[in-house]
């Protein structure tokens, strides 16, 4: 096993899988979390997957299907709460991230994924197709689902003037 190839590897796509994972489950501690445990399963089998060619779209799937199968766990046992505890990073993010990642929240978690990989990690419908472990015409219409769905989440609201007798 090639601990130093592993060691650059992490060094060098970290904060890129983080984000994705970030964008993925809408909770940085969650995200952070999900980074760990695909690089922990990947790092089991990292001489196989470097021989295989670059292991960046292997992790990445690795990061997908781990977020899936968690989703697919918690969904019995998540509770919902009245209010939210107070923002750890006591940077505030720009109002339009906020809405931006509000909206990508709302939407299902596949269609959420396929919009992420296609639109914010810049893959192809191929590659996101493999990370999702689908076809390349689910990713299409998850796509164009989930964009349809953030317009509307997205747009301004429409002002209607009243008449006047």
């Amino acid at each position: 096993m090639d601990g130093a190839g592993f060691e650059d590897f992490v060094s060098r796509e970290q904060a890129a899988l983080l984000r994705l994972a970030v964008l993925l489950t809408g909770d940085r501690g969650h995200a952070e979390d999900l980074v760990q445990t695909a690089l922990l399963k990947s790092y089991r089998h990292w001489g196989r997957i470097t021989r295989a060619g670059d292991p960046t779209a292997y992790v990445r799937r690795v990061l997908v299907t781990t977020h899936t199968s968690w989703r697919r766990r918690l969904s019995s046992t998540e509770q919902v709460v009245g209010t939210l505890p107070d923002a750890a990073d006591p940077a505030a993010p720009r109002e339009d991230d906020d809405d931006l990642r509000s909206a990508l929240r709302a939407l299902p978690p596949r269609m959420r994924t396929a919009v992420v990989l296609r639109y914010y990690a810049d893959l192809t419908e191929r590659q996101t197709a493999e990370a999702m472990g689908g076809s390349a015409s689910a990713v299409n219409t998850q796509t164009a689902r989930g964009l349809a769905r953030l317009r509307q989440l997205l747009a301004p609201p429409v002002l209607v003037a009243e008449e006047h007798p």
